[in-house]
Formats: structure tokens, sequence, C-alpha cells
């Protein structure tokens, strides 16, 4: 069985600040870290790998030169090989223009059974990009995936995530899926991993590599575009107004009409 995992390096949102005059995010000093939908993805196929003897997991991102650190922590939880699809004509893109650029790449890769996607990236949370790539590719796919059932005889059986139960879907490979957080836990690197990960070789494709086409790639193909982001100014100190209820409730009327609200 052939598995490919779609992952991305984003940076750690805890630690995101946004630069008040220019309205974009600042990067300097922001750790970046393996996106934990893509996490859940990544398991997943490890546990396929890990039942199923001769099967191979490979990493696709894309993203600038400093993601391959994301992908060799991939390789160090148990992943064989890493692409990263790495071109200024990729910057910049949404994920209409993104998804065509990793469909472009996974059609050179050519023969896979499944492949496993985070549900959404924690610095877009827009979930478009897996089932956009399905929609590239023409594959059947499954999104909100929280178990993996059975995976046997071309098929895969999932258990999906609704708002108020669950669906059991059978649905043929090959396949896309995309994790939720209750899928599993993902795994720690081992030293063994992280030593042999060093090892490894990272392949780098470009535009060209993947044969993409320049009018459905990068920033200048993608509709989508943000005039402004900003963060929220907080919200001034609260009052507490004590006493008796109908005494409160003067409190309140006084200070609406101070404020001029009544």
């Amino acid at each position: 069985m052939k598995i490919l995992v779609c992952a991305k390096q984003v940076p750690n949102t805890n630690e995101v600040k946004i630069n008040p005059e220019t309205g974009t995010l600042i990067r300097d000093g922001v750790e970046s870290i393996l996106n934990p939908d893509d996490d859940n993805a990544l398991e997943a196929a490890l546990q396929l790998k890990d039942a199923n003897e001769g099967s191979t997991v490979t990493v696709v991102s894309m993203g600038p030169p400093q993601a391959k650190d994301m992908l060799i922590e991939c390789l160090a939880k148990g992943a064989d090989d890493a692409i990263l699809l790495s071109s200024r004509a990729f910057g910049g893109a949404d994920t209409w223009a993104t998804s065509n650029t990793i469909a472009a790449a996974i059609r050179k890769i050519g023969d896979y059974d499944i492949i496993f996607a985070g549900r959404q990236a924690i610095d877009g949370d827009t979930a478009q990009v897996g089932p956009q790539i399905a929609e590239r590719l023409n594959l059947p796919q499954v999104t909100y995936v929280e178990e993996v059932l059975k995976c046997e005889d071309k098929k895969v059986t999932v258990k999906r995530q609704l708002e108020d139960g669950y669906e059991i879907i059978e649905i043929p490979m090959p396949c896309l899926l995309t994790a939720v957080k209750e899928l599993n836990t993902p795994r720690y690197m081992s030293v063994k991993g992280i030593y042999e990960a060093y090892e490894k070789e990272i392949t780098v494709w470009d535009e060209k590599d993947i044969e993409a086409d320049p009018n459905q790639i990068g920033i200048k193909s993608s509709p989508t575009r943000v005039f402004r982001s900003f963060t929220p100014a907080p919200k001034g100190k609260g009052v507490m107004i004590e006493g008796t209820p109908k005494e409160a409730a003067a409190k309140v009327v006084d200070e609406l009409k101070k404020k001029h609200f009544l």
C-alpha cells in the first residue's frame, strides 16, 4: 500500500502577532510547527503502514525552504520519503492555487492508494485544500474522519464525525481522507528516527518539475484577496456593580444615561 500525506508548516498560533501598520503576520522569531491536524493525518498513515507490511508513507508539502525542518520531523516519526514543493512561483497562493500545485505534484508521483490530509490548517482554518485536491484528482473523499475502521480489498471503512453523531462510510481506493484530532494521538519522534531522518534526502520540486500550469498557481492565479488583517483592540475594564437588585438596576440605568445610551 502506498500512502501519501499532505502536510503544512504553520506558525505557532499561540505566538502569532499582526503588524498594526501593514496588517500582515509578524513571522520573525515565531516558532513554526507541523500543523496539528496534519500530524493526526500522518499518524493515521503510519498506523496503516505498521499494519500492512510493505507499505510506504510519503509526505508532500508546499512551502519555503525552511519547511524542510517540518519534513524532517515527519521522517523522524516514521515516514519513508518527503517531497517539498518550493518556488517563488508558488508564493502567495490561496487554497485554490495551493490545491492545484499539490494535485500536480501528486499526479507526478502517480501511484498511490490513500491520501491523508489534516481537516484544516490553523493559520487559515478554511478546511478547503484537502477536498479541493480530491476534486482536482477526481477522487472519492471523506472529510472529518475520526476513526479508520477497516482497510482491505481496495476499500476503506471510516467513521466520519458529525456535529450531532457520526456516519460509517465505505470508500474505494484510491481516495482522500481528512483527519480530525479525535482520530488518534500522534507519536513522538524516536532517537533512532531522528538520526535516520537527517540521513535521508528531501526531494524538492519547483513548478517545472511538476509541470504545473503557470495560470493556475501562485498569487496571480489566486481569486482570493485579503485586504486587511487585524487584531481586535482589547475591551476596557469591566465595572462591578454591587447592592440589592433594585439598587444595582438604578446604577445601571444611571451609567447608561451618562454614556447617552438612554
